[in-house]
């Protein structure tokens, strides 16, 4: 485990489609607990949940997990693992930092490890991850957001563009974005401190802020994209699916 890694699961409980969701019950944990553990089980660096609700920080610790309050007017989970990242880190000796989305339970930790190769390449500011689309209606689907690449080999992007849109256009893979991004410590704090750029605004998605800045993203292609709970079947389907391992 490295002592200058740090992963951030930032969470809230004011969801739309789902409320309350990092605590939504999965086989009788919540569901923060099970992207914890998911997190630790990678043995990658220290793992915190960074959170505005104090019912999340109780789940966490009750876990053996370690919570950090955060503000409640943060935009992003960007801003709030910055917040949290300032508090479990004043001496300044993290070097990379993890925004682990705290709504993915089924994560394979082996995933993290992916991620965070690419740091190896000094040129890299930005690490994430894909998995190419294998089903037909998710290439046109908005709500599964696609990153167009250069290839740079079988299994690793360097990122170009990110869309809602289908592209790019013709014969060939499209790789869905898994939302989980491995920061270089300069890297996160040039991020948070710019404003939202044209294009983040029109797509939605703040990764484009990063593109937009002149920053390096590449990408892991990895095998399967784990299940983001947003709504009550996605819950279902995360209870199914852990229930089985």
């Amino acid at each position: 485990m490295a002592n200058d890694v740090l992963i951030i699961i930032p969470a809230r409980l004011a969801a739309t489609r789902l409320p309350g969701k990092p605590l939504a019950d999965i086989g009788g944990e919540p569901m923060i607990v099970h992207v914890l553990r998911r997190a630790q089980a990678a043995g990658v660096g220290r793992v915190a949940v960074a959170t505005d609700a104090r019912a999340i920080a109780l789940a966490v610790e009750r876990a053996g997990g370690l919570a950090v309050m955060t503000r409640t007017d943060h935009v992003s989970g960007s801003d709030r693992i910055f917040e949290a990242l300032a508090t479990l880190d004043s001496n300044r000796s993290v070097r990379t930092v993890v925004n682990l989305q705290g709504d993915l339970p089924t994560l394979d930790p082996a995933d993290l490890h992916a991620a965070l190769a690419l740091l190896a390449d000094p040129a890299v500011d930005v690490a994430t991850l894909a998995a190419e689309i294998r089903k037909p209606d998710e290439r046109t689907n908005p709500n599964v957001v696609k990153v167009v690449g250069s290839v740079l080999t079988p299994d690793r992007l360097r990122a170009l563009y990110f869309t809602r849109a289908t592209a790019p256009y013709g014969e060939g893979p499209l790789y869905h974005h898994i939302g989980l991004y491995a920061y270089r410590r300069a890297a996160l704090e040039k991020f948070v401190a710019l404003p939202p750029s044209d294009l983040e605004l029109r797509e939605k998605l703040e990764q484009l802020r990063m593109i937009e800045a002149g920053m390096r993203i590449d990408v892991a292609v990895v095998k399967s994209v784990p299940l983001g709970v947003d709504t009550p079947a996605d819950l279902e389907a995360a209870r199914a699916i852990l229930s089985n391992r």
